[in-house]
């Protein structure tokens, strides 16, 4: 039963993950960058939304990482 729950808590953690990893913008550096088009990027500093995303993006991959570990010394 155990098992069942940090498996449960595992899945919804990691699609949780891959859907905050998406929310974050890109930070910029390609191609576009060195032809002038990070121009109105200067102005979009670090905001208090990216900080709390930031945030809960650490959280998020620290319980994915736990509840993977616990799997896997379950399983064995």
């Amino acid at each position: 039963m155990l098992t069942i729950a940090i498996m449960v808590i595992d899945i919804l953690a990691s699609l949780a993950l891959i859907i905050l990893i998406l929310l974050h913008s890109g930070k910029g550096g390609g191609l576009s960058d060195m032809f002038g088009g990070s121009v109105g990027q200067v102005a979009a500093g670090s905001t208090v939304v990216e900080k709390n995303l930031d945030r809960i993006t650490i959280t998020v991959a620290v319980i994915f990482t736990f509840t993977t570990l616990a799997l896997s010394l379950r399983v064995q």
